[in-house]
């Protein structure tokens, strides 16, 4: 029960945010209900106990405020992973998230900025041959440019959910742009 996760969902009951997901621990859960900020939407199978009470596990919650979400999405690493697709943006190889590294295109050093238009992803190779140039000096052409994303796009390029990973009790708030079955 230690490890059990609750599904935080806004006031309209879409999850706050896909990457990462919007979850809490159980006890936050828990408290938020006890101080009703959320609405219990479902339940796990199992009990926590106090010495007066035995209640439910919330598996999900709805906010009974609506949260404003931001227009553009924070700039993280695993958002420019995500944007450039899991791909160094020099030679193209597909990395997991912990193979990635980021690079600047114009160096810090040089004047840039961390920022969605100068920050791409790339290798740990690619990242020590280019150094401290730019990708023309260092005769390595990007792939792609960098650009802020909409939340859209960061949306559809989300890896698949590994479906077993979730409770059952998830499944109808996760999937809103999936093909329904017949």
């Amino acid at each position: 029960m230690l490890d059990l996760q609750t599904l935080v969902l806004n006031a309209d009951y879409r999850p706050l945010s896909y990457n990462p997901l919007s979850l809490w621990s159980w006890k936050d859960a828990f408290t938020a209900l006890f101080l009703d900020r959320v609405t219990l939407v479902a339940s796990y199978d199992v009990e926590a106990r106090s010495p007066s009470r035995s209640l439910r596990v919330p598996s999900v919650v709805a906010l009974k405020s609506y949260v404003t979400l931001a227009r553009s999405p924070a700039f993280t690493r695993y958002n420019i992973y995500l944007r450039d697709t899991f791909s160094c943006q020099y030679c193209g190889l597909r990395l997991p998230s912990g193979g990635l590294t980021f690079d600047h295109v114009v160096p810090r050093s040089r004047g840039g900025l961390s920022s969605w238009e100068n920050v791409v992803a790339a290798c740990s190779p690619c990242n020590l041959r280019k150094a401290n140039r730019t990708p023309a000096e260092a005769e390595m052409p990007l792939l792609n440019e960098p650009h802020r994303p909409t939340r859209h796009e960061l949306h559809r390029r989300q890896p698949e959910f590994d479906h077993r990973q979730y409770h059952h009790t998830w499944m109808d708030y996760l999937y809103w742009d999936s093909e329904l079955e017949s």
